[in-house]
C-alpha cells in the first residue's frame, strides 16, 4: 500500500511540475561566437558552402544550408548582413534539419538585393520577402553595406525588420492555403537555417543573437479569404504592386505601409507633378521625396499636363523609380486645354472629332515624352462615358498599343476605373506590352485592386507581362524643353 501511495505521489508531483509554465530566457543570447560552427550543423549536400572568415559566416558556394542546433517558437532573432552583387540567401525559421535539398518545414525570410534569377525563373522578390506567402518587391538596401535584419515570431505571426524598419508582416490563419509540396511551410516550432544558393551568390552574416518570448495569444486573421488570394499571387511571384497611390486626404505614409502589412500588396506613391499642381519644380519635388524618403515603397512620378518637361530637371525626374502620366489634360485642334474629369473644362464639338484628337495627342505622348507607364487608360469626359465602347473602336486601340509597344510604355490596369477592358489587354499582351496595378485613389480608399485580380484570371496575365523597373527607366531628355507637336 505505502509503494502505491508512493508511486501516486511521485506521479502526481511530475503531472503538477509539468503544468508550471515554462521558465524561458528572454535575454539576448548570441548563437554564433565568430570562431566555429559550435552549436551548428551543416547539410550533408555541399557542406563546404559555408566558412567562417573574420569573424563572419560566408555562404558561398553550391547550394547547402547551414542549421541551427535548438529549437524555438516565439522568438526574435536579429542578424547583420552583406550582400555582394547579384548574391541571394535566406535565414529559415520554424525549421528542421535536411540533408539536401531546400528545407521543407517553416518559413524562408529572402536576403536578396539584386539577384535577378536565372533565365528559367525571373527573381522578384527582395530582401524582407516571407518568401512565396508574404513577398516584398522593393529593394530597401543595397549591395556591398551591412544592415540589420530583425524576425519576430510570437504565435501565429510573423514581423520582419530591416534597418528597424518593418518592411513586411503575416498573420498566418489555422488552416493557410498553400500549394502541393508547400504543406510544410507553417508557423509550429523549429530552429533557423541560414542559406547558401549557388556558386556566383556570397552572403556574410554575423553578431546573431536570439532571444526567448513568452507564450500569448494569437493574432486575428484579417481575412481568411483574402490570405489564399494573395498567397496564391505570391506562390508564383507575381509581383502585386500598386503604382499608382497618392497621399491624399487621411491618407498618410503611415497608413499606406499599414495597408500594405495587412494586405500583403506593396505600393508605389507618387506626388501629382505639373502646372497647378502640389509639385511644380525642382525645389518642391526635392520636399516631397524627403517626405517619403526611407520608407518601404516604390517613389513614383506622376507627370500632369504636357508642358511637365519644362518644369523639371531630368536630374530631379531621374531621382524618382518610375515615372507615369495619363492624357487627361491635354490641348485640342482648337487649341482649347481639356482636363476630362472636369465637365466645365471638356468641349466635345463632335464626339469623332474628339475621339481622333484624343488618340493623336495619346500617340504624340508616348512616342515622345520620357515616361514609364500610361495610366488611367482610356478614361473618357463623363458625357461619353456611356459611348464607351462605340467610341473606342479596335482600330482605335489598336494604335494605342502600337505606340506602347513601340516605346516600351507598360499598361497600367486601373482599379479605381476598372479600365482598359479586357479586350484592349488581350490585344496589348499580344503585342507584348507590360502591364502595372493601380488605384489612383482620392483618399483613403485603396481598396485591394480587385479589377487587376479579375483581369489577372481574365486575361491569362503572368509574372513575365508584368512592368519591372529598370536602373535606365527613364528615356534622356535630350533638351529641357517642349517637342513642338506636345502642347498644353
Amino acid at each position: 500500500m505505502k509503494n502505491l501511495l508512493f508511486i501516486v505521489f511521485i506521479g502526481f508531483t511530475a503531472f503538477m511540475i509539468s503544468c508550471q509554465p515554462k521558465t524561458i530566457n528572454t535575454e539576448w543570447q548570441t548563437i554564433f561566437n565568430g570562431e566555429n560552427f559550435d552549436g551548428w550543423k551543416t547539410a550533408a549536400e555541399n557542406p563546404g558552402s559555408f566558412t567562417i572568415e573574420n569573424g563572419t559566416i560566408k555562404c558561398s558556394g553550391e547550394r547547402s544550408h547551414l542549421f541551427f542546433k535548438k529549437d524555438f517558437k516565439n522568438f526574435e532573432f536579429e542578424t547583420e548582413i552583406k550582400t555582394l552583387e547579384h548574391s541571394n540567401s535566406g535565414i529559415f525559421i520554424h525549421t528542421k534539419y535536411q540533408a539536401k535539398d531546400w528545407p521543407a518545414a517553416g518559413y524562408e525570410i529572402q536576403v536578396n538585393n539584386s539577384y535577378k534569377g536565372s533565365e528559367n525563373y525571373k527573381e522578384r522578390k527582395k530582401t524582407g520577402s516571407i518568401y512565396s506567402i508574404r513577398n516584398v518587391y522593393y529593394p530597401f538596401v543595397g549591395d556591398n553595406e551591412w544592415f540589420k535584419m530583425r524576425i519576430k515570431v510570437v504565435e501565429n505571426m510573423i514581423e520582419v525588420f530591416v534597418n528597424d524598419v518593418k518592411v513586411n508582416e503575416y498573420v498566418q490563419p489555422d488552416k493557410p492555403w498553400r500549394w502541393d509540396g508547400g504543406e510544410g511551410l507553417k508557423l509550429r516550432k523549429g530552429t533557423f537555417a541560414l542559406q547558401a544558393h549557388d556558386p556566383k551568390s556570397t552572403v556574410y552574416y554575423r553578431n546573431i543573437k536570439v532571444r526567448e518570448l513568452p507564450e500569448s495569444e494569437k493574432t486575428p486573421v484579417f481575412d481568411e479569404n483574402w490570405d489564399a488570394t494573395i498567397t496564391k499571387l505570391m506562390h508564383p511571384g507575381f509581383p502585386f504592386i500598386d503604382f499608382h497611390v497618392h497621399l491624399k486626404g487621411t491618407l498618410t505614409i503611415d497608413s499606406v505601409l499599414q495597408s500594405s502589412q495587412q494586405l500583403g500588396i506593396n505600393y508605389g506613391i507618387a506626388p501629382n507633378c505639373g502646372l497647378h499642381f502640389p509639385v511644380t519644380n525642382d525645389s518642391s519635388l526635392y520636399a516631397y521625396m524627403n517626405e517619403v524618403k526611407g520608407s518601404p515603397t516604390f517613389k513614383g512620378m506622376q507627370a500632369e499636363g504636357r508642358e511637365w518637361i519644362t518644369l523639371f530637371s531630368p536630374e530631379a525626374i531621374a531621382k524618382f523609380d518610375y515615372v507615369f502620366t495619363d492624357a487627361m489634360t491635354f490641348t485640342d485642334s482648337k487649341g482649347r486645354r481639356n482636363r476630362i474629369w472636369i465637365p466645365e473644362e471638356v468641349w466635345v464639338d463632335d464626339k469623332q472629332q474628339f475621339m481622333d484628337d484624343l488618340v493623336s495627342k495619346i500617340e504624340a505622348i508616348f512616342s515622345q515624352e520620357p515616361v514609364d507607364i500610361y495610366v488611367n487608360p482610356t478614361v473618357l469626359p463623363a458625357e461619353l462615358t456611356p459611348e464607351y465602347d462605340e467610341l473606342w473602336t479596335k482600330e482605335r486601340m489598336q494604335r494605342i498599343v502600337k505606340v506602347l509597344a513601340d516605346n516600351n510604355i507598360a499598361l497600367e490596369i486601373n482599379a479605381r476605373y476598372k479600365l482598359p477592358k479586357a479586350e484592349m489587354i488581350k490585344m496589348a499582351k499580344e503585342a507584348g506590352v507590360k502591364f502595372s496595378f493601380g488605384t489612383n485613389n482620392t483618399g483613403n480608399d485603396l481598396g485591394r485592386l480587385e479589377y487587376c485580380i479579375q483581369m489577372i484570371e481574365e486575361c491569362n496575365l503572368t509574372p513575365g507581362d508584368m512592368f519591372e523597373i529598370k536602373p535606365d527607366h527613364l528615356k534622356p531628355i535630350k533638351v529641357k524643353g517642349l517637342p513642338a507637336k506636345i502642347t498644353g
